[in-house]
Order: C-alpha cells, then sequence, then structure tokens
C-alpha cells in the first residue's frame, strides 16, 4: 500500500517548475496540467481560468508539504500577480492548490515565514484556492525540459537557503 502524497502547485511555466522538482529528495513523481479553471478537459491552446500547474508526487516520510512549499517560494517569484518571466496572465498565477485545512493552514504559515523574510522585494501573492480537478497537459509538455534541455524556462534557485 502506498503512503505517497499529492501536492498541487503552480507558479508560472510548468516546464520549469516540473524540472526543478522531479529530482528533489522525496519526490517520486510529477506531471504538468492545467487546476483551477472553467472548462472541462482543458488543453494548452483552451484552458481559461486554469493555471498551468504540477502534480507533485511525494513520500511523506521523505520530505513533507512544507517543504516543497519552501522550495516552491525559492524557484519563482511569487510576489508578481499573474506573471512569471515573459509569460503573462492568469494560466501563469501563482497559486497553492490546497486539499484540506491542514494543507491550507500550513500554506499561510509558510506564506508569512517567506513574508517576513524580506528577501523578495514585495509581498508574496500566490493565491491559495481549494483543490479542483486536475487535468494532465498533452503528452508534449510533460518532462519538456528533458526532451528539450534547452527550452525555455523562467525557474531557477534565486536562494540557497531554506525560508524554514
Amino acid at each position: 500500500m502506498s503512503t505517497n502524497k499529492k501536492a498541487y502547485i503552480a507558479g508560472g511555466c510548468f516546464w520549469g517548475m516540473e524540472d526543478l522538482f522531479r529530482v528533489r529528495p522525496g519526490i517520486k513523481d510529477t506531471e504538468v496540467g492545467y487546476i483551477g479553471g472553467e472548462n472541462e478537459h482543458p488543453t494548452y491552446r483552451s484552458h481559461p481560468g486554469h493555471a498551468e500547474g504540477i502534480e507533485i508526487t511525494y513520500d511523506p516520510t521523505e520530505t513533507s508539504f512544507k517543504h516543497i512549499l519552501d522550495y516552491f517560494f525559492r524557484i519563482h517569484n511569487p510576489t508578481t500577480v499573474d506573471r512569471q518571466g515573459n509569460d503573462v496572465g492568469s494560466s501563469y498565477r501563482s497559486a497553492i492548490f490546497f486539499q484540506n485545512d491542514e494543507e491550507k493552514t500550513e500554506a499561510e504559515d509558510i506564506i508569512k515565514i517567506v513574508n517576513a523574510s524580506h528577501k523578495w522585494d514585495g509581498q508574496v501573492a500566490t493565491t491559495l484556492e481549494p483543490y479542483s480537478k486536475f487535468w494532465a497537459a498533452e503528452p508534449e509538455h510533460q518532462d519538456y525540459l528533458i526532451k528539450k534541455p534547452n527550452g525555455y524556462t523562467c525557474h531557477f534557485e534565486r536562494f540557497d537557503q531554506s525560508f524554514i
């Protein structure tokens, strides 16, 4: 019986987020897709209101939701609204899709810690949204930066040290 858990986040283009998370300790699988929007069966060309998100499968004996969020806030700019790098629009919003009250509380706590750190010039604009159905993106978007190692990404580790 698997004890793995899933986390759902969005922080700009899903290619770069997936590429950095896939190699983190305790991360067992990643999948990019669409979450938090208006239509069923969204696609890259039609996903109104959906964020480009990532589903992270992790082993809670090796990492935690809190540590996933800590890394999340170090690899994208959470102070910009609907924008990461060259990508603009609600598809590129910073969001945490919480599945229960515990995840929501942990997300709120991490946001307070990130804001108090003053590592970013502004306040965190990351939205906390209740989990909704995650729709896997098309196969060509999965593991994109492995398939195209020189492909576009605006994600990188901005801080060496953890917030927590």
